[in-house]
C-alpha cells in the first residue's frame, strides 16, 4: 500500500512577479449578452456562409445599425438577447434566446431601488415629465372656448337626448350599445342636469342646462388620448424622439380635438380604442414572465377594455379584431415551441379564452343589464322590444289589457322574430306587384298598427251584443285594418323584396272582400301555460297565421323596403312551413275589448337574455337600414376613399355669419403623412424581404422582430378599421375614420423612428429632422385651430383655409 502523498507549498520565489490569469490557458465561454460590432457578425443564422462570397460581396451584406432602443436601418448598437445556457450539456452547446424578455416591444429593465430622497425620486421619474406636460397642453386645447357655441351642435341632438332619457329613466332605442350614452347621462347627473331639455338640433341651450360642464366631462376622454399615445409608443419600444412625435400628433390633430369637445360618443370610442392598444402592448411586454401577476393583470385589463370599446360603438369590434390577430399569431408561435409542456399550452389557451372572450362578453352584457335596470319606465323606444318586456315597464298599460282574445277585439300584433316590429299598414300602395295598400312591420306605436278580429264573410256579421266568442287555435278569422277598414290579404303575387314569398297587402273594406282575406290561427305555445291551452292570450301566446287559400304563413323578416316603403320591414307570406321559424311567430301586444276583464300583471315576465338578444338584433337591423338615399343628397356624408387624403370635411353646425362654425377636418400633415407612411411601410417591407432573399443582413433577428411587431400592430389596425367600410351598405361620414387615423399615426412615427431617430445619423441630423416634423405638425394645427375652437364672423373673411377645392368651407 502506497503512503499518502504530501504536498508542500514553498511559496513564490523572490523576485518573481505575481502570475496573472493571462499566464494560464483561457477558455472563452459565450457571454450572456454578446455584442456584435455589426449586424453582419450575426451570421450564424445565414443559410449561405459568408466564406462562399468574395470579400466585396460579404462586406456589402453587413449593414450596421445605430443607437436607439428600437433599432433601425443603418444602426450600430445592438440589444442582443442571446444567452448561453448549457442545460447540463457541454460547453459547445448552441446559444439560445433568453427567457429574460421578448424580442420586440419595450426593453425590459429591472425596477429601480426605492428612492431615499425627493431628488432621487424625481431623477427616477424624469421619463414621466414629458407626458405630464403634453397632458396639460391637451387640457388647454380640449377645454379652451369649449362653451363658445351655446347651441346644440351636430349629434348632440341625439346623444344629449339619450342622456336625458337616462335621467328620466325612460326606455329609448338607438343603434349603438348603451355604455357611452350611460356615461353621457352620468355626466348630466354630475352636472346637475335634470333631463328636461329636448336637444333639438341648433336650438339654444337654456340657462338650466349645464352643457359646458357636460362637454368638459366628455372632453376629458379626449384629454387622456395624449398620454395614452405617449405611453403606447413607449411600450412599443420607440425612441424618445418618436414618442414625442406620437404625442404631438395626437395633441395637434384638429379632427380629434374637434370631436372631443362636444356631447358625443366619439371621444369615448377613441379613448377605449387607445386603451385597448396600450394594454395590449403592456401585455406583450410581460410575455417573458407568463402567468405572473402582471401578465394576468394586463391581459385581463385588455379584455375589459375590449368589452368597453364594443359597448360604446360596434366599431370597437375592429380593434377587437386586432387583438384577435395578435393572439392567434402568439398562440401559433407557442404551439410550435416544443419546449413548452402541454399543460402550459392549455393554460395559455384557457387564459386567452377567459380574458379575451368571456370577460369582454361579460362586460358587454353587463352594460345592457345596467341599461335595462336604469330605463325601467315606458318611453319612446318601447315598441322595439318584446311585448312581455314592455309589460314590465312602469307606465305601460299592457298588463291591464284583457287576457283572452275574442272576436270583435281590437289589437296590435307583434312580430316575434329578432328585431321584429308591429304589423302595420298605411294608405300608400305598392308601386310594384298588385298596387294594393302596403303592409309592413313598424317599430313605433301608431294607430296604423291597430287591427280588429272579425269572422269570415260567410259567417254572420259580428254583433257586439251577441255572446262572446273567444279566438282559439284552428279558428279562421279576418283581420281588418282599423284606420282604413281594409282587410289583411294575400295572393299569388311576388313580394316586393323577398321574391319567393307571396305579397301581403290590404284589400277591400268593411263590406267588400274575398276568401283571400282568411287566416287560420295556429297556436305554437303559451309562455305562461305551455302548449295545452287552445285560447289566444295577449302577450304570452305565440301564434302563427296560415293563409287558408294559399297555405302560406304570415312572415315578418328583417328585409327592409325601399324608400317608397319608408324603410320599414317587409311583411310577406312564406310557403315554407317551418314550425321553428321564429319570423312566422306573432303575439298580441295591445288589446282592447270593453266586454272582457283586465289581465293580471303576474303573468308577464321577460327573461333578461332574451331581451338582450332581441335588442341587439333590433340594433343590427336598424343599423343596416342606414343606407344612402339615392333620392336625397346628403352633403354631410362621404365615402371611405375620401378620408385618407382628406378630400372632404363635415360641417357640424349652421354656417351663418353670426354663429361659431365648426368644421370636422384633420390636420393635413398628420393625415397625409399617415397615409403615405402606410404605403411606405409596404414598400420598405418588400425591399427588406428582397434583400433578405439575396442574403443581405440589414438587421439582427431581434431588430427584425421589433420592426415587424410595431408594423403589424399599426398595419393590422389601420386595415381592419378602414376596409370594412367598403363592404358596409350604410351611410358613412368622415368621423368614422378617426379610430383608423390612430394606427396611421403609429406607423408614421414607427417609420420615422426606424429610418431616422434609431438609425446611424448624427444627433444634429436627428434634431433637425425632429424639429421639421414638430414644426409642420404644430404649424398645421395652429393654422386650422379655428375649425375646432370655432370660427366667428363671415367664413369668407378667413382666408387660407381652402387647401383642397373639394372642401366645402367657404360659401359660394
Amino acid at each position: 500500500m502506497r503512503p499518502p502523498q504530501v504536498q508542500i507549498d514553498f511559496g513564490t520565489p523572490p523576485g518573481t512577479p505575481p502570475r496573472t490569469s493571462s499566464d494560464f490557458e483561457e477558455i472563452h465561454y459565450p457571454s450572456s449578452h454578446p455584442s456584435y460590432t455589426s449586424a453582419g457578425d450575426y451570421n450564424h443564422e445565414e443559410s449561405l456562409p459568408l466564406h462562399y462570397m468574395n470579400e466585396d460581396t460579404s462586406t456589402r451584406r453587413r449593414v450596421a445599425r445605430g443607437p436607439g432602443s428600437s433599432g433601425g436601418f443603418m444602426s450600430d448598437e445592438h440589444d442582443s438577447d442571446m444567452q448561453y445556457d448549457d442545460e447540463g450539456k457541454d460547453v459547445y452547446s448552441k446559444l439560445r434566446l433568453s427567457k429574460g424578455r421578448v424580442s420586440s416591444g419595450r426593453v425590459h429593465r429591472p425596477p429601480p431601488p426605492p428612492p431615499t430622497s425627493i431628488s432621487e425620486f424625481l431623477s427616477q421619474n424624469l421619463e414621466h415629465i414629458p407626458p405630464v406636460i403634453y397632458t396639460l397642453l391637451s387640457c388647454w386645447t380640449r377645454f379652451h372656448k369649449i362653451g363658445h357655441a351655446n347651441t346644440v351642435v351636430w349629434d348632440e341632438a341625439h346623444f344629449g337626448k339619450f342622456g336625458s332619457h337616462y335621467l328620466k329613466r325612460e326606455f329609448y332605442f338607438d343603434v349603438h350599445p348603451p355604455l357611452g350614452k350611460m356615461l353621457v347621462g352620468l355626466a348630466g347627473l354630475l352636472s346637475g342636469y335634470n333631463g328636461h331639455f329636448e336637444f333639438k338640433s341648433g336650438e339654444v341651450y337654456d340657462e338650466n342646462v349645464p352643457y359646458v360642464a357636460m362637454r368638459v366631462m366628455m372632453a376629458t376622454f379626449g384629454v387622456a388620448l395624449v398620454p395614452l399615445g405617449w405611453y403606447t409608443a413607449v411600450e412599443l419600444g420607440m425612441s424618445s424622439w418618436a414618442c414625442h412625435l406620437v404625442a404631438l400628433m395626437v395633441l395637434c390633430d384638429v379632427a380629434w380635438l374637434c370631436i372631443s369637445r362636444f356631447i358625443l360618443l366619439d371621444s369615448m370610442l377613441l379613448f377605449f380604442t387607445f386603451t385597448t392598444v396600450f394594454l395590449l402592448t403592456k401585455f406583450h411586454n410581460q410575455q417573458y414572465q407568463s402567468f405572473s401577476f402582471d401578465w394576468w393583470m394586463w391581459l385581463a385589463f385588455t379584455g375589459i377594455s375590449i368589452g368597453c370599446v364594443t359597448s360604446v360603438k360596434w366599431i370597437g369590434l375592429f380593434v377587437t379584431a386586432v387583438v384577435g390577430l395578435y393572439t392567434i399569431e402568439d398562440l401559433w408561435e407557442k404551439f410550435g415551441d416544443l419546449r413548452m409542456s402541454n399543460r402550459d399550452q392549455i393554460r395559455h389557451w384557457g387564459a386567452r379564452v377567459l380574458c379575451l372572450i368571456i370577460l369582454p362578453i361579460t362586460v358587454y352584457i353587463m352594460s345592457f343589464k345596467l341599461h335595462f335596470l336604469i330605463l325601467n319606465h315606458s318611453g319612446p323606444g318601447d315598441s322595439t322590444m318584446s311585448s312581455l318586456f314592455q309589460a314590465q315597464l312602469v307606465g305601460n298599460d299592457f298588463s291591464k289589457n284583457p287576457r283572452d282574445v275574442a272576436f270583435g277585439s281590437k289589437l296590435t300584433l307583434k312580430g316575434m322574430g329578432w328585431g321584429g316590429g308591429l304589423l302595420h299598414s298605411h294608405v300608400q300602395t305598392y308601386p310594384v306587384g298588385s298596387n294594393q295598400q302596403q303592409v309592413t312591420c313598424y317599430h313605433y306605436k301608431d294607430d296604423n298598427n291597430q287591427w280588429t278580429v272579425l269572422p269570415t264573410w260567410e259567417e254572420p256579421e259580428y254583433n257586439p251584443n251577441s255572446e262572446l266568442r273567444y279566438v282559439q287555435s284552428g279558428d279562421v278569422i279576418r283581420l281588418q285594418h282599423g284606420p282604413t277598414t281594409r282587410n289583411l290579404h294575400s295572393h299569388s303575387v311576388a313580394a316586393p323584396v323577398t321574391k319567393l314569398n307571396h305579397e301581403v297587402s290590404c284589400y277591400g273594406n268593411s263590406t267588400v272582400g274575398d276568401f283571400h282575406d282568411y287566416w287560420v290561427v295556429e297556436v305554437v305555445d303559451d309562455t305562461k301555460k305551455g302548449s295545452g291551452d287552445p285560447r289566444i292570450h295577449s302577450l304570452t301566446t305565440r301564434l302563427r297565421f296560415k293563409h287558408q287559400a294559399l297555405g302560406c304563413y304570415l312572415y315578418a323578416s328583417n328585409a327592409v323596403l325601399p324608400q317608397w316603403g319608408f324603410k320599414q320591414l317587409e311583411v310577406s307570406c312564406t310557403n315554407e312551413n317551418d314550425p321553428e321559424d321564429i319570423h312566422t311567430y306573432w303575439n298580441v301586444e295591445s288589446h282592447w275589448n270593453d266586454r272582457l276583464p283586465p289581465g293580471d300583471a303576474k303573468f308577464y315576465k321577460s327573461p333578461f337574455l332574451r331581451d338582450f338578444w332581441h335588442l341587439n338584433v333590433a340594433m343590427m337591423t336598424s343599423n343596416n337600414a342606414l343606407v344612402p338615399d339615392p333620392d336625397k343628397e346628403d352633403i354631410l356624408a362621404s365615402s371611405p376613399t375620401d378620408w385618407p387624403w382628406m378630400r372632404l370635411g363635415l360641417r357640424m353646425c349652421g354656417w351663418g355669419d353670426h354663429q361659431p362654425k365648426y368644421y370636422l377636418l384633420g390636420t393635413p400633415v398628420i393625415w397625409w403623412g399617415g397615409t403615405v407612411s402606410m404605403i411606405a411601410a409596404v414598400v420598405a417591407l418588400g425591399v427588406y424581404l428582397l434583400r433578405q432573399q439575396r442574403k443581405y443582413v440589414d438587421m439582427t433577428p431581434q431588430q427584425w422582430d421589433h420592426f415587424l411587431y410595431v408594423g403589424k400592430i399599426a398595419a393590422y389596425g389601420w386595415f381592419l378599421h378602414y376596409f370594412p367600410f367598403f363592404i358596409m351598405g350604410r351611410v358613412t361620414y368622415v368621423h368614422h375614420y378617426l379610430p383608423t387615423l390612430y394606427f396611421s399615426v403609429l406607423m408614421f412615427a414607427h417609420l420615422l423612428d426606424h429610418f431616422i431617430f434609431s438609425a446611424r445619423w448624427k444627433d444634429s441630423t436627428k434634431r433637425v429632422a425632429f424639429g421639421i416634423c414638430a414644426f409642420l405638425i404644430v404649424g398645421n394645427f395652429w393654422w386650422f385651430r379655428g375649425m375646432a375652437w370655432g370660427i366667428d364672423g363671415p367664413i369668407n373673411d378667413h382666408w387660407g383655409l381652402l387647401w383642397r377645392k373639394s372642401w366645402n368651407i367657404y360659401n359660394a
